[in-house]
């Protein structure tokens, strides 16, 4: 059983990294996706595994419902996860085709299941790849056209869509399959009582963690140059005809919407951002943009770009109001003033946090920290984010730290404190102490049977044909259907 967890962990960690590099493939090489028959062969661009031949021809590995796996497929993934700086030992060859196998599985049920995706999100992401290629290549789009073998930049953009839509679709699936499956307390109860005791699992020592933060307070004075700028970028988009994409790429500070000019997807069902933008979002008639608004973050607008039934595609832009010197010294001496009444014991650590710290997710626990893989309190310090680890590593229980300066979400500074409590040392797991792990384990467990049959069962109902030395391969699914 202890075998079998441990298995698991690794698979799905091993199909998550795939997925991405699998994604990531797209700004290595474009390929086909239609049927071809068995014994039919293409000309595919082929530079990225051998740059001594322009062109060569490229045998179909396998067909799985409308989908191809050419051979050159599994010859770009594996440099993909090399040049990912992955460790290939142990992995074979025929595994990487059944992971390919799996994501057009997964992709052609996709389509037949009517999974939406959202356009507007995949050209984003093409617009965003086709940027990185030009960065990381130093070419033109003209040199960039000729050098992958394509006959205009259409033809270029539309083949990565096909292949960002496919391996969206893949992930929309997986996604689909597992997101209803949850497990009893009885059912918890019955895994972890199926574990022989001398192999039940160990955990590492645990503790937890606790902070108090103090952010800069950001004067109305800047705050109104924020929300200013925000209503110049809707004029000119309104009575000019500005690009809101373009005013997305020069100006937000949400760096990481960039690459999808701002391009966010909400659904009314599925809670995502924050409430504040959720609620504006929401409000919003198509084609219409915002009034500047705050959250946590900074001050945004929105324009509402498409409404598909549930779904919502906007485009936001963050602006981040200035922090002045004056108010980032002003935050060191309140947190210095903090930090030395509780060691002085005038008042307590969780005490300080309620009344003082700006984090509005710690403050009314008492500082305390929640695991993001458990949703719980306790940390294991060998799973510990680096950074996190980095920072209190060297704290004693109930030890109040040196202050720290950090960067806050919104990318300014912002200082902290912390202090570890209630550690743990390495143990073998209990149920009642560990409950939470152990319904991880055993949700795993469950959503990786899911599948299995889940698979087993499209297998058999999904036109599948594998050729050549791919018909040796000893596969952990069905795929020849013996």
């Amino acid at each position: 059983m202890l075998l079998k967890i441990k298995n698991l962990k690794s698979i799905i960690k091993f199909n998550q990294y795939l997925l991405i590099c699998l994604t990531c493939l797209v700004t290595q090489v474009v390929s086909s996706q239609i049927i071809i028959e068995e014994d039919e062969v293409v000309e595919v661009e082929t530079d990225t595994i051998d740059r001594s031949q322009s062109r060569k021809i490229d045998g179909v590995a396998a067909v799985v419902g409308e989908y191809i796996i050419l051979d050159s497929d599994i010859d770009n993934t594996i440099l993909q996860l090399k040049a990912q700086g992955a460790s290939m030992e142990g992995v074979t060859r025929c595994q990487l085709f059944g992971k390919l196998l799996e994501d057009k599985l997964y992709a052609h049920q996709a389509v037949q299941d009517s999974v939406v995706v959202s356009d507007a999100e995949i050209r984003s992401a093409v617009d965003y790849q086709l940027q990185q290629f030009l960065d990381q290549s130093g070419k033109t789009m003209e040199e960039l056209i000729a050098f992958y073998n394509k006959a205009d930049e259409k033809s270029f953009r539309d083949e990565m869509f096909e292949i960002n839509k496919s391996n969206k679709l893949a992930s929309e699936m997986q996604r689909k399959i597992i997101e209803e499956v949850e497990v009893t307390p009885e059912e918890v109860r019955q895994f972890y009582s199926k574990i022989p005791v001398e192999e039940r699992p160990t955990f590492g020592t645990e503790l937890k963690v606790s902070q108090i933060v103090i952010e800069p307070e950001v004067s109305e004075e800047n705050k109104q140059k924020a929300i200013d700028q925000l209503k110049q970028f809707k004029a000119d988009i309104i009575e000019n005809g500005a690009s809101f994409r373009q005013k997305v790429v020069l100006y937000t500070d949400d760096t990481e919407s960039i690459k999808t000019g701002g391009l966010y997807t909400l659904y009314r069902k599925k809670p995502r951002m924050v409430k504040e933008f959720r609620d504006v979002a929401f409000s919003l008639q198509e084609g219409e943009i915002s009034e500047p608004f705050e959250t946590e973050f900074g001050y945004h607008i929105i324009y509402l770009e498409k409404i598909r039934g549930q779904e919502f595609d906007v485009r936001h832009i963050l602006i981040m109001p200035e922090v002045s010197q004056d108010a980032v010294l002003a935050a060191k001496s309140e947190i210095e003033t903090i930090r030395q009444r509780i060691v002085d014991g005038d008042i307590s650590f969780a005490e300080a946090a309620l009344e003082f710290s700006d984090e509005k997710e710690t403050k009314s626990e008492g500082g305390l920290l929640i695991n993001p893989a458990t949703q719980d309190y306790n940390f294991e310090l060998t799973r510990m984010d680096p950074e996190l680890y980095g920072q209190i590593q060297d704290l004693k229980d109930n030890e109040v730290s040196l202050i720290i300066t950090d960067r806050g979400r919104t990318g300014n500074v912002k200082f902290k404190i912390m202090m570890v409590s209630d550690r743990i040392d390495e143990h073998v797991a209990d149920f009642s102490r560990d409950y939470l792990k152990i319904k991880e384990l055993a949700l795993n467990e469950k959503r990786f049977k899911v599948i299995e049959e889940w698979q087993e069962e499209k297998i058999m109902e999904t036109y599948i044909k594998i050729n050549g030395e791919y018909r040796d391969c000893e596969f952990s699914s069905n795929w020849l259907k013996k």
